[in-house]
């Protein structure tokens, strides 16, 4: 099982990595061209690496694939801020600070739809029923977005306007984490649509860091949540079954702000991005660095993980 581990930096590079070894495998320097690498998303087949390179996202191959990008989506009018692959790997979703979340056709690369959210977006992740999206924003709102009907069916408000960071939803549809600029998690279960219940009932709410949250993030196995900040640390939270959130470890190391995150296959690792150049791996069930990956000359800012079956 081949394991793909990125990171994007303020040093305009995308850097691939062993992630055992520690060694940088490849290095797509960008050179001479201007834009931070934003975020980064892997296709669910390990072929393509999507980056979101100021207003614009690249389309990268994974294996062997030249430094030159295979595609460049060019729509947005600001910074691209998040990007996810559709589970077939044929669709890409985009959310940017110019206030709108473009749904690509990754065969024609022409946009299929565009919603307007109408303030700039911070996150946006798809459903794993593959039929709607959730993203959130600077205003403080948090959107279901229904791809079927092409307009937002659910819209909520947890803290009046101050801006949701990010968004994260359990691989299982189960439940929505949300956080927000103060370090504040917002909890809520996900009913079905056919129920008498509402589709997003608050469970509950609490706070996170002290500082500014930068990602929030459910494992796949939906034990855990790990919460990124400005302070420094990534804290590991466990879920019970009836959603009460407990701190279970504080990952101490990086020496600046950490910006992004993403959990193995299994659960059992969790790779860090932060501003002090580095990227981590860490073991969950000790709360242990288990490798650092040294290579980038500015803040690395976003990373992405994808060890499981391609």
């Amino acid at each position: 099982m081949s394991v793909i581990l990125v990171t994007g930096s303020y040093d305009h590079e995308i850097r691939f990595w062993e992630a055992w070894s520690g060694i940088c495998s490849r290095t797509i320097a960008r050179s001479g061209e201007s834009g931070q690498v934003n975020r980064l998303a892997i296709s669910p087949d390990k072929r393509l690496l999507a980056a979101a390179i100021h207003k614009k996202v690249y389309i990268y191959e994974i294996s062997n694939g030249p430094s030159t990008p295979l595609t460049c989506l060019d729509a947005h009018s600001m910074n691209v801020t998040s990007v996810s692959f559709h589970s077939e790997g044929k669709w890409l979703v985009t959310g940017s600070e110019d206030g709108t979340i473009r749904i690509w056709d990754l065969r024609s690369t022409q946009v299929h739809r565009t919603y307007d959210n109408g303030a700039p977006v911070n996150d946006v992740c798809v459903h794993p029923n593959q039929g709607e999206l959730i993203s959130c924003d600077q205003a403080g709102c948090i959107k279901q977005w229904d791809l079927s009907e092409n307009l937002c069916s659910h819209e909520l408000t947890p803290a009046g306007d101050v801006p949701i960071r990010s968004v994260s939803l359990a691989s299982d549809g189960s439940c929505l984490v949300a956080g927000n600029n103060k370090g504040k998690c917002y909890v809520w279960k996900i009913n079905e649509e056919k129920s008498d219940l509402p589709r997003y009932q608050a469970v509950t709410k609490f706070s996170a860091h002290k500082k500014y949250l930068t990602r929030v993030l459910l494992s796949p196995d939906v034990k855990y949540l790990a919460t990124c900040s400005a302070d420094t640390t990534v804290k590991v939270w466990s879920i019970s079954p009836n959603y009460e959130f407990r701190q279970e470890k504080v990952l101490q190391g990086h020496q600046r702000w950490v910006w992004d995150c993403a959990f193995s296959a299994d659960s059992a690792y969790l790779v860090t991005a932060s501003s002090d150049h580095t990227a981590r791996l860490w073991e969950m069930a000790s709360g242990e660095t288990v490798r650092q990956y040294n290579g980038h000359h500015k803040a690395a800012v976003c990373c992405a993980l994808h060890d499981g079956a391609g």
